[in-house]
């Protein structure tokens, strides 16, 4: 018996709608079933759609898909949509080089009418979707954003609601409450609405309420005819409104349900019994997140002056470590990179010694508080940036390629890229001792290399470089871990004694003394980044070469070009842009 038989009847909204609503439970049943099916082996996040399955069938029963307009935030719960679209036979694809994207893409489908991969933006989006609709007179037409209680919180979210409550838009925002985002919400908001949920009194005058919008509920997000019943009520009425609605995040799935952490994006486990599959035995590097984790752990046990700060990422940037050990010096601040940025500085005019851990896509959306309230006052924040350069298959909006080129404009920053752990713990090191101005240290997702890497500390000389071999007819520059494809390369080549390997380490301050003896030595330079080249590594090189007048060295830069980088594996995306070795090692045979 085909235990899809009746999801497998649906290959677009219309012909859910046609679905007699006593099917729809099944449906929902069925559509459960096959998400945990295919992420069970394809991983993926798992837990935020699994909470959504009924709303989303809800939502395209009841509207009118895809005239009416549905954005979901962040993209995480998005799973069941892409099902429902007619992307079911394509959903084994999902996040893979090639396949469907693991968020909403507007290329891809005409349901998916935003792209959400950061959070917080669904507001602001289904907003400005409806003003639209109001200008071109189009009265009928519903605009949906779908956002969680961690992304609510978010500054971008608030500032929407604060618009659209006096917009008089046809806009329905429906706040899906599970408490979690990746790691648990936190903040005055969620208990808020956690008292919401108890308090019918407050539920009658809430803030939701005080900013003009109709709000009903709470109410049981996996209940559908409750659901259906709400939906429709709120389709006849006209006006900025609010559905608040509780679901569980990992319905469906015991140990998602129970670990929801965990299971947010648990990678591959046992469909039947939830249980996630053995990792590969033996020893194995560390991850560069748990490197920062430990080591931040290690030096507040010496440093009482240490806090590290997160917007929403404990677990992620394993500042839960440092949470766990020392919970008083350790804050995440909910989805505001913003805000994490100034309240960051604050805290080291008082002489604290800051750790604000970002992830590197995440920065971007804080740029203006890096610039105006650190830099430009020579706060010295350090900035650990996560998940910088290619991070795989969460794709163009995650890729951490662009830090380079943004952080390198700034006066008064240091930035710097450990090559492997031991430079990343070195250089947490040296930031606590003491530094006149910010510095950005980024470093990639993933594990390193070494599994001897918790050595003694020793202080790193800020704005100098390193050499790592001699060679007599190439000089490559490279910076941060990508140094080690460059070692494979010229190991691939067999071309120990003819090619210079050096990593910059610092791309502010450079190290304009050995950049001096390069290009007097070498007619052919080679940079090497894992990010854009754009204003990146490259571009400070050929930048130095035009300014001391370096007229007859030829330099090649490697790099991310002028593109968006969708989602695959890093070694086939690094294929793509020609940074893996094999690559890498073809570039410099052509000059030997």
């Amino acid at each position: 018996m085909n235990p899809y038989a009746l999801l497998e009847t649906i290959n677009d909204p219309a012909d859910l709608r046609n679905m007699p609503e006593e099917q729809l439970g099944e449906l929902a049943k069925q559509l459960r079933e096959y998400i945990i099916e295919i992420v069970a082996t394809k991983e993926g996040h798992l837990g935020a759609s699994l909470g959504v399955v009924e709303l989303t069938i809800a939502l395209h029963y009841i509207f009118n898909t895809p005239d009416d307009l549905l954005v979901w935030d962040v993209g995480h719960q998005a799973y069941g949509h892409k099902i429902l679209t007619g992307r079911r036979e394509q959903f084994h694809t999902n996040r893979q080089l090639g396949g469907i994207s693991g968020f909403p893409k507007r290329t891809e489908s005409v349901f998916d009418t935003f792209g959400t991969g950061h959070s917080s933006t669904s507001i602001s989006a289904a907003l400005g979707m409806a003003m639209a609709s109001n200008f071109k007179g189009e009265k009928e037409k519903h605009h949906i954003a779908v956002i969680g209680d961690a992304s609510i919180a978010s500054g971008m979210a608030f500032e929407a609601l604060n618009h659209a409550g006096v917009s008089q838009a046809n806009l329905l925002i429906i706040l899906n409450d599970n408490a979690i985002g990746i790691d648990p919400s936190v903040g005055a908001l969620k208990e808020y609405l956690t008292n919401i949920k108890v308090d019918r009194k407050l539920a009658k005058n809430n803030i939701i309420r005080a900013l003009n919008f109709d709000y009903s509920g709470p109410i049981d997000g996996h209940n559908l005819p409750r659901l259906l019943k709400e939906l429709k009520r709120l389709q006849k009425k006209k006006g900025p409104k609010f559905l608040h609605v509780i679901t569980t995040k990992g319905k469906g799935l015991r140990q998602a349900e129970q670990d929801q952490v965990r299971y947010h994006a648990p990678g591959k486990f046992d469909k039947n019994s939830g249980e996630l599959l053995p990792k590969p035995k033996g020893d194995l590097p560390p991850k560069y997140q748990d490197v920062f984790g430990h080591t931040i752990v290690e030096l507040a046990e010496k440093n009482a002056n240490i806090v590290g700060i997160t917007p929403a990422m404990p677990t992620g940037s394993s500042l839960k470590y440092m949470m766990e050990k020392f919970p008083e010096r350790a804050f995440d601040v909910g989805i505001a990179e913003q805000h994490a940025v100034t309240f960051a500085a604050g805290m080291a005019t008082q002489g604290l010694n800051v750790f604000c851990n970002i992830y590197s896509t995440f920065l971007q959306r804080a740029y203006d508080q890096l610039i105006h309230d650190v830099a430009l006052q020579r706060i010295p924040v350090i900035f650990c940036l996560d998940r910088a350069g290619l991070v795989g298959q969460d794709g163009a909006t995650h890729h951490g390629v662009f830090d380079l080129a943004f952080l390198r404009c700034i006066p008064n920053l240091i930035i710097f890229a450990p090559r492997d752990e031991v430079d990343l713990r070195n250089i947490m090191y040296t930031a606590q001792l003491g530094l006149s101005d910010p510095i950005a240290i980024r470093y990639p997702r993933g594990r390193g290399k070494n599994l001897d890497w918790k050595k003694p500390f020793s202080q790193i000389t800020i704005g100098k470089a390193k050499q790592l071999s001699k060679g007599n007819k190439i000089a490559v520059i490279s910076i941060g871990t990508i140094a080690e494809n460059v070692s494979q390369a010229i190991s691939i080549l067999s071309a120990e004694k003819q090619i210079a390997h050096y990593d910059l380490r610092f791309l502010a301050p450079l190290d304009s003394e050995l950049l001096h003896e390069i290009f007097k030595q070498y007619q052919i330079i080679f940079t090497v980044e894992d990010g854009v080249l754009n204003g990146g590594m490259g571009s400070a090189i050929s930048e130095f070469t035009t300014k001391y007048n370096y007229n007859y060295q030829k330099v090649v830069s490697l790099g991310v070009e002028e593109q968006f980088i969708e989602h695959g594996t890093v070694e086939e995306l690094q294929q793509i842009v020609g940074i893996d070795p094999k690559s890498m090692a073809k570039q410099f045979e052509r000059f030997l």
